[in-house]
């Protein structure tokens, strides 16, 4: 029988951990042979369709998600119509809650719900040698016409759990998922996770051994799928200690983490790692208590801004943080103050999201106790509920693309920092300028990234007390922080005049100044340095700081958030170019 297990991600860069654990797992456990196929949702129905029908399964399962689901059910009856004889299950969050509605509205053969390993293994088994299906556990099927639902399989023992990876073939330019755990210590009612009692872990010796797989190899990045990884304080600072250890100086690895679970020693800790080496997501959801009582949420917001505070002082972590819109007891005022916050917090990521009422999830369940209306597709996703009318959630909306477009980007920092205090509260500034866009008929419009340096601008200037030309240079910093642009725009304040120019030419061709700065572009000459890197003059710091200053931006060092690692040149070094401006009192072209 020819086994298949298809997982459709969202992006190309992703890939289906669940199909490859089940495969290896059946494999290793029971010489099963299983394929994977990865697809994407971007794919054409018509492409998985035909890829799928090559492959001529007997036996195809899917991985199902709120984001694949849709699909899935308009591939199944598809496919049965064009393989006769084909038997298809189902498997995943999407499906385990409520089995019978999937078989029914897909036409599927079974599901199996729950951890797949154990399960899938003995269903291929059973239908290999006919033996009753009723010993499978955790699987839903009709037999004439009569649902069966069979008990579900015991937790997996995670020191059987398989590393999927080989050779790494087939996962290059992708994110590589790794699973460490399962389970999680909180009862959060939003979340499937609430329904796992417990955690486990695999054997940290096995955890460590595959790690430095990935280390080996000098992958980019390793994304950990664990709910909290610091359930466990001692595991997690074992796994941090051996990364730290064997650091190739390459490969990220992610963490999902409860901030106020971290430990005095866990943060001393943590201050010391290579830049790049982590990154923390971090659940912050809501800062109404009514709100974290209704979803079960046990929060210490002020331990965990002080958390987040130490996390932030050594500028070596990624700090990602979460708020979720439409929780209950939460309206548009209580979430502006969550916002603000968050966004105090200076995250390097501030992820506004919204409620999806998930299949199992108990704010499904008790949706109704809330006023929760929600889209009858997935994702689910929340229409309005007793505190947050529709209206209010569309606001809420736009200005989640505003924190995307502006603050996620990381490219508007210095601006922002700027612009924002001039509008009193962070809230206030992005509902402020989302209404305001929407008013200037810019909503919808298509932007390049100028375009939107120049909407930010025009929106600042309206703001009591923005200076244009203070906003000006900081935007400069911000361009150049990312990229050496070519054609910029002419509200933008720079000096510049043929003096300027060749004394900047003069530095770039001083071999003790590239040995001091450039040592990595010693093979360029002068003038194709100039066209790689930038050398620019501000009559201030951007970053901090009134006094004049020359700033190098070097393309190819770049820091966490892709920005080009910057030299701030003494003023000794950079006399010649000073003296060719106005801040020494010379006559310069000066475009404010």
């Amino acid at each position: 029988m020819n086994i298949v297990l298809a997982g459709i991600s969202a992006k190309f860069i992703h890939s289906t951990l669940a199909v490859h654990l089940l495969c290896r797992y059946a494999e290793e456990q029971y010489g099963i042979r299983a394929q994977a196929a990865e697809f994407t949702i971007n794919q054409s129905e018509d492409a998985i369709l035909a890829s799928l029908y090559r492959l001529s399964p007997g036996l195809l399962g899917f991985s199902c998600y709120i984001w694949n689901y849709p699909l899935v059910r308009r591939l199944v009856p598809s496919l049965k119509k064009v393989l006769p004889g084909l038997r298809v299950f189902l498997g995943g969050p999407e499906v385990s809650f409520d089995a019978a509605a999937a078989l029914e509205e897909t036409g599927a053969d079974f599901v199996l719900s729950g951890e797949g390993e154990e399960p899938f293994s003995r269903l291929c088994l059973a239908l290999r040698d006919g033996t009753p299906l009723a010993a499978v556990p955790s699987l839903t099927w009709r037999e004439g016409g009569i649902l069966r639902r069979n008990p579900p399989a015991p937790p997996l023992d995670l020191a059987k759990l398989p590393f999927v990876y080989g050779d790494f073939r087939g996962f290059e330019n992708r994110i590589l998922y790794y699973e460490a755990q399962r389970g999680c210590p909180f009862d959060c009612q939003y979340c499937l996770s609430s329904t796992d009692r417990g955690v486990r872990f695999q054997p940290v010796e096995k955890v460590a051994a595959e790690l430095q797989r990935f280390l080996d190899a000098g992958v980019r990045q390793v994304k950990f799928v664990d709910r909290t990884f610091n359930a466990d304080p001692r595991f997690a600072m074992a796994v941090w200690r051996y990364l730290a250890a064997h650091d190739n100086g390459v490969t990220n690895f992610h963490f999902e983490i409860e901030g106020e679970l971290l430990t005095g020693e866990q943060l001393d800790f943590l201050s010391t790692v290579r830049p790049g080496l982590f990154q923390f997501e971090i659940g912050v959801q809501s800062a109404n208590p009514d709100t974290l009582r209704a979803v079960h949420r046990r929060s210490d917001l002020e331990k965990l801004a002080r958390t987040v505070r130490r996390l932030r002082e050594g500028r070596n972590l990624h700090l990602h943080l979460d708020l979720i819109a439409g929780l209950p007891e939460e309206d548009y005022k209580s979430f502006g103050r969550s916002f603000d916050l968050v966004y105090g917090l200076m995250p390097d990521q501030l992820q506004l999201g919204f409620l999806k009422l998930l299949k199992g999830s108990g704010l499904r369940r008790d949706a109704a106790k809330y006023g929760i209306l929600w889209r009858e597709e997935p994702p689910y996703e929340v229409l309005a509920t007793d505190a947050l009318p529709f209206g209010d959630l569309l606001r809420l909306k736009e200005i989640e693309e505003l924190v995307d477009l502006y603050y996620n980007s990381g490219r508007f920092a210095a601006s922002l920092r700027y612009l924002v205090p001039l509008a009193g509260r962070p809230f206030a500034f992005f509902e402020n300028f989302a209404r305001w866009r929407r008013e200037e008929g810019l909503s919808d419009a298509p932007h390049t990234l100028l375009d939107q340096y120049g909407y930010l601008r025009r929106y600042g200037l309206t703001l009591p007390g923005c200076a244009p030309d203070a906003l000006g240079w900081r935007m400069r910093y911000d361009l150049f922080a990312h990229e050496k642009c070519r054609k910029l725009p002419d509200w933008l304040p720079g000096f510049d005049s043929p003096a300027l120019r060749e004394a900047r030419r003069g530095l770039f061709a001083d071999p003790a100044f590239r040995r001091e700065y450039l040592p990595e572009y010693e093979a360029l000459s002068a003038a194709q340095l100039e066209k790689t890197v930038q050398l620019d003059l501000f009559p201030f710091d951007p970053d901090g700081g009134d006094r004049p200053c020359a700033l190098l931006f070097d393309y190819r060092r770049r820091d966490l958030l892709g920005r080009a690692a910057v030299s701030r040149l003494p003023e000794e070094k950079i006399r010649p170019l000073l003296q060719q401006t106005a801040l020494f009192g010379n006559t310069i072209k000066m475009s404010w």
